[in-house]
């Protein structure tokens, strides 16, 4: 075994777990106090969900000055730390960064270097040191609820590339990169933390769409990799949390990976009754259990397996053995404090040039009188709230008197979000029917989505049609930019768009 092995059984099951760090409880006594009691049991690390620059950082410090063991401190900052810490920059999701940049060009790629420096920075700044990026999965159902934009592409070789750099990037900063979530959760349209999603391809076509990335990310030097809760049949007839096919078989013994298996997070509702959810994953191949809903109960239901036999101590210990490896290059990394004022620069770029022009028709653009031009607001409330758009626009609130825009020019700012839980990543039916009938309305029609471009589609009737991708009011101000003329529109769809004249 390597130096620093847990000797007792207990402290090298509780290296098997993640459990989750609430950065907005740590001010609370009793909290910080259960999750001092789980560094002593010796778990294997956290997952941090919110916070507060400085004051999140600090405690995980502080937590890694109690352990025996470096802590693994994992976060889904697929938009940099700013999309969990209060205070850290947000960077524009995957497929905006895949529609900004060119893979081709020279200027672009040291743009996506610099931004991957400062998300890395930011990361081991607030005390992240896994990183639960990239995603790679291939995007190929426009009514993904989960992935969606949180994916560069639907096409394998764009989301390759922009994965292997991110890959590199975090790897280079001594970070341990995570490609998820294997093998593939691009192509369904059921978020798996609500049910499991059932994937229908062929093993053929697995090879030929949905691995091609995560192989790719095995030769840029991945470390980690997530098995995504999912059923795909072709593969096996269970789950792919609990299949020994597809993590050992597939993963390990085909593709060849020898780095860190870990599951999706254990609470979501994919697996159904996952109190045998540990059992059954460290049995199939998992080194570590992400999330599951509590932490004591999970290590107590693996030393119960090893004590009756139902799992092999020496499975315990492999996994062990490659989480030791793993977190023996997390104490090399170096932090130095974070310049957030830096790292604005290229978060603002790439969103600015991700700005996609869909469909436009002649000699409607620039709009010389943003001011005159009416903004109706439609999709999350919560997203819109305090947008920088109405600052431009003429908002109108209501739709009661919409004959009395017949004569004008509207904006329809689209406003939608890929969140767990949710259950949907576009508009609801009644708004688009509303939607599609103003737009009929309306002298000259401006339709923007600031989320899934997928939105788009519905809405060929409109004249001007643009992607945004997220809502975040960098998006915002780009687009006002664009449709005034003072920035150029320099976006590329990432994805296909069906059911859209030009």
């Amino acid at each position: 075994m390597l130096t620093g092995m847990p000797e007792s059984l207990e402290k090298r099951l509780y290296q098997l777990v993640i459990s989750r760090l609430n950065g907005d409880e740590i001010h609370k006594a009793s909290y910080r106090r259960s999750l001092i009691e789980l560094v002593r049991k010796g778990i294997g690390g956290f997952i941090v969900f919110g916070g507060k620059r400085g004051e999140t950082g600090d405690f995980i410090r502080e937590l890694q000055s109690l352990a025996d063991i470096v802590l693994f401190i994992a976060s889904d900052i697929e938009r940099g730390a700013g999309q969990q810490i209060r205070g850290a920059t947000s960077f524009p999701c995957p497929m905006a960064v895949a529609a900004a940049l060119d893979s081709g060009n020279a200027e672009d790629a040291l743009l996506l270097e610099n931004a991957l420096e400062g998300v890395a920075e930011e990361a081991i700044d607030n005390g992240i040191n896994m990183p639960l990026i990239p995603v790679l999965d291939v995007n190929q159902d426009p009514d993904n609820p989960i992935i969606c934009t949180r994916a560069f592409s639907d096409d394998p070789a764009t989301v390759s590339w922009f994965g292997s750099a991110y890959i590199r990037a975090l790897e280079r900063a001594g970070l341990i990169s995570c490609a998820k979530h294997f093998p593939g959760h691009g192509d369904t349209a059921i978020d798996s933390h609500i049910a499991l999603p059932v994937i229908k391809k062929s093993r053929a076509d697995l090879k030929n769409i949905d691995l091609v990335p995560f192989i790719k990310a095995i030769e840029a030097g991945v470390r980690s990799i997530m098995i995504g809760h999912l059923a795909v049949p072709s593969l096996d007839d269970r789950p792919a949390t609990f299949s020994r096919k597809i993590m050992h078989d597939l993963l390990r013994g085909e593709l060849g990976f020898s780095g860190l298996i870990l599951t999706d997070a254990l609470d979501m509702r994919a697996l159904g009754d996952t109190g045998e959810a540990p059992v059954k994953c460290i049995n199939a191949g998992a080194d570590i259990l992400l999330h599951p809903s509590d932490a004591h109960f999970a290590a107590a239901r693996l030393r119960s397996a090893v004590t009756s036999g139902e799992v092999e101590e020496g499975t315990v210990n492999n996994a062990v053995v490659r989480i030791m490896k793993a977190k023996e290059r997390l104490k090399h990394i170096v932090r130095r404090e974070a310049d957030y004022v830096r790292h604005t620069g290229p978060a603002s770029a790439i969103a600015g040039k991700s700005i996609t022009l869909v469909k436009h028709a002649p000699g409607l653009l620039p709009v010389k009188e943003t001011g005159d031009v009416r903004l109706i607001i439609a999709g999350d409330p919560r997203l819109s709230s305090g947008s920088p758009l109405k600052d431009y626009l003429r908002y109108f609130a209501g739709t009661r008197d919409a004959n009395a825009f017949r004569d004008e020019t509207v904006l329809f700012a689209l406003f939608t979000s890929v969140a767990a839980w949710q259950g949907s990543s576009g508009l609801a039916d009644k708004d688009t029917e509303k939607i599609a009938g103003l737009i009929k309305l309306a002298k000259i029609s401006i339709v923007v989505s600031f989320g899934s471009p997928y939105v788009l589609r519905y809405f060929g009737e409109a004249d001007i049609l643009i992607a945004a991708y997220e809502p975040a009011p960098q998006a915002q101000e780009a687009v006002i930019k664009c449709l005034k003329g003072e920035m150029d529109f320099t976006g590329r769809l990432p994805v296909k768009l069906n059911s859209i004249g030009s």
